[in-house]
């Protein structure tokens, strides 16, 4: 495994982009959008430390996630192996094997000790982070694994497929606690967060099993194919809103309990308020790369995309950040922890940048 080190500090900025900041206001289907190009000033981060561990790979990383703790790191590639690795110096410590074909995604759970795998197989799979070894692998999607989220502590997880649905499955007894959503389309993305309490999640058909563990008031989000995004109540099962973009949606987050992020095919970033989802608050769009992550950092958010790009957005200023060294090479999956940001790339190498003075 290959991780380059990219310090960063204030003094280190070599290059400052200045662009006038415009905003405009535009009007469709007669509800009034703004789209903001958050390109007042952008701030290239060149690097001036590198650190370069381990033989070269010529695999794509497709994943990665970083421990509750920051100690840990696990990253998914190619050829159907994860591995786990320190996060200080990128040094192997456990080889994940047992997934058929390319692992898609994988997290840790907030214990920092096991990690949540999904992938082509249609397999989910939970490993211990000591020892290596499969402890649980859920099978029931009909098609590969997209995505994975974590309700609470970890008794009940979540995934999405190709084969259209998001299922709630039981960690304790290995099963399938029941389809969130069924949507006909392959759902590219998910997040789970707390609602607004002024949010009505809907009324469950049935009451739910004693199985289920920190559903309640909670909303699952769907980034779909078909250019939609979906909120469900995760308890309930009902839909609370449906959002038709200007394409494929590829990943979503939530910045808060109110305020949510979607990133689509053709380079847009939606901001949203759950409570009013007719009009985003917001559009960012950058350049028509894909975007293909999306994190809430700090009072702003991480977002990564198909050309290379990947770029710090914080509220309270009126600049982006911008970490370089991709080189076109699509940019899969952005984690942090604390003031320190990896990154995954398709060039097969693991970037970690420290932010010292963000």
């Amino acid at each position: 495994m290959q991780l380059l080190l990219v310090q960063v500090s204030a003094s280190a900025f070599l290059f400052l982009l200045a662009l006038q900041s415009h905003r405009q206001r535009i009007y469709l289907a007669g509800l009034p959008l703004y789209r903001t190009r958050l390109l007042s000033r952008s701030i290239y981060i060149q690097n001036y430390m590198k650190l370069i561990l381990g033989a070269f790979t010529f695999l794509q990383i497709t994943c990665l996630d970083i421990s509750s703790g920051g100690g840990l790191g696990v990253s998914t590639s190619t050829d159907g192996t994860m591995k786990i690795w320190q996060a200080a110096n990128g040094e192997i410590r456990r080889l994940l094997e047992g997934h058929v074909y390319d692992v898609n995604c994988c997290r840790f759970f907030p214990s920092g000790l096991v990690v949540l795998s999904g992938g082509m197989d249609a397999q989910l799979k939970i490993w211990s982070a000591e020892d290596a070894s499969c402890v649980v692998t859920f099978k029931g999607h009909k098609g590969g694994v997209l995505d994975t989220a974590i309700v609470d502590r970890g008794r009940n997880v979540l995934s999405c497929s190709r084969d259209g649905t998001a299922r709630l499955w039981d960690c304790g007894k290995s099963a399938c606690l029941g389809v969130i959503a069924d949507c006909g389309s392959p759902i590219n993305g998910i997040a789970v967060g707390t609602a607004d309490n002024s949010l009505n999640l809907g009324t469950p058909e049935k009451p739910p099993s004693e199985r289920e563990v920190g559903t309640e008031g909670k909303i699952l989000l769907l980034a779909r194919e078909d250019k939609k995004l979906q909120g469900v109540g995760l308890q309930s099962r009902q839909p609370v809103f449906l959002f038709i973009g200007s394409d494929a949606f590829n990943c979503c987050t939530f910045l808060s309990s109110t305020y949510i992020l979607a990133g689509t095919q053709d380079g847009n970033i939606y901001q949203l308020d759950v409570r009013n989802t007719n009009a985003p608050i917001q559009v960012i769009h950058r350049s028509g790369a894909p975007v293909l992550s999306l994190l809430p950092y700090q009072d702003g958010f991480i977002a990564s995309q198909g050309d290379g790009t990947c770029f710090i957005v914080q509220q309270d200023l009126d600049y982006v950040l911008d970490l370089t060294e991709a080189d076109c090479d699509p940019v899969y999956k952005v984690a942090s922890w604390e003031k320190e940001i990896y990154t995954c790339c398709r060039d097969g190498i693991v970037r970690r940048y420290q932010l010292s003075d963000l």
